[in-house]
């Protein structure tokens, strides 16, 4: 009986090595497909998760880099003044304020665009790509653009359109807003909606593209009303799409710092908290205060695209399901 028990744990060891071996075989297989893309991971880390994880622990430190000798561990004292400082408090209410203000009104705008675009006309691809245009251009040139060249009160294309337009009615008195100096946060919100408009359009356009058009055929056969079937079918397919547009959006725009650096330099009220960061880095040099307040706005896009990233997972599959 022993003999019998001992040939079979021999047989089981015997068996078992080559499972060990082809585990072994099969890990090494996988370290040599990975291999190849680990100096670019360690690339990534040094460049991304460093830096950060620098600021992180500067954002701890009292740090003023006019007062190096008292230069020391300052605790939460730094996260603690960004959500009661007046500045940095407004700071946070005009950054959402634009954030929410240009990703609704670019949705609207995109969503409108995109029922247009989806529709068969000739010139449908140049109309695309005009479209497009303003989403590739530089956001400095695209600040300047909106400074100059659009809402200037003096040689602006908005003031020289209203003196035209008055004066073929007679009048040498048109109205000649100065938005720059009368509503500054309206200007930046407007060339930021004009910027990002075309980003939304484009995922509402791959939206309605995938949209299943026998379900719209079958409706429009059974007499429904375009609004119908704009409300019951078309808005609840692009329910996902408007998410992931608003998200993505809000994720950029909350850096938003070319608009406002460009248009009024953060005056007026209208520096938000990227704008706010640098001034306090560069002018006030409270080293440990900014980077506090970089980690807050890392944390609050971090938030936002945890939920964006689901949006696209649920995407994704559900392309997969069909």
């Amino acid at each position: 009986m022993t003999t019998a028990t001992a040939r079979v744990s021999r047989h089981g060891s015997e068996t078992a090595k080559p499972s060990k071996n082809a585990r072994a075989r099969e890990r090494a297989m996988d370290w040599a497909r990975r291999a190849p893309l680990l100096p670019a991971l360690v690339i990534l880390i040094v460049v991304t998760q460093l830096p950060f994880v620098v600021t992180l622990i500067i954002s701890f430190m009292n740090w003023n880099s006019l007062s190096p000798d008292k230069t020391g561990f300052a605790g939460f004292e730094n996260y603690i003044q960004v959500v009661t400082d007046p500045y940095m408090l407004q700071a946070i209410v005009t950054t959402i304020i634009e954030t929410v203000s240009v990703v609704l009104a670019s949705l609207v705008l995109g969503l409108g665009l995109a029922l247009l675009l989806d529709k068969k006309f000739i010139g449908r691809g140049l109309a695309r790509t005009l479209l497009i245009a303003p989403f590739l251009i530089v956001p400095v040139a695209a600040a300047l653009i909106w400074k100059h060249a659009i809402l200037n009160p003096v040689y602006g294309l908005i003031n020289g359109t209203l003196t035209w337009v008055w004066s073929l009615f007679g009048s040498d008195t048109p109205p000649q807003p100065d938005l720059l100096s009368q509503a500054p946060l309206m200007a930046i919100i407007l060339s930021l909606v004009w910027q990002w408009t075309p980003f939304m359009m484009l995922i509402l356009l791959a939206g309605l593209q995938s949209r299943p058009m026998d379900t719209v055929e079958a409706a429009q056969m059974d007499g429904a009303r375009p609004w119908d079937i704009f409300r019951h079918l078309t808005l609840p397919h692009l329910r996902q799409y408007l998410e992931l547009g608003g998200l993505l959006g809000a994720i950029y725009i909350v850096q938003n710092f070319d608009a406002t650096f460009v248009i009024t330099s953060g005056g007026l009220g209208t520096a938000n908290l990227p704008y706010a960061i640098y001034e306090t880095f560069y002018y006030a040099n409270e080293y440990g205060l900014a980077s506090a307040a970089g980690v807050v706005v890392v944390i609050g896009t971090i938030v936002v695209a945890t939920f964006a990233l689901r949006t696209v997972f649920s995407l994704f599959k559900k392309e997969a399901a069909r």
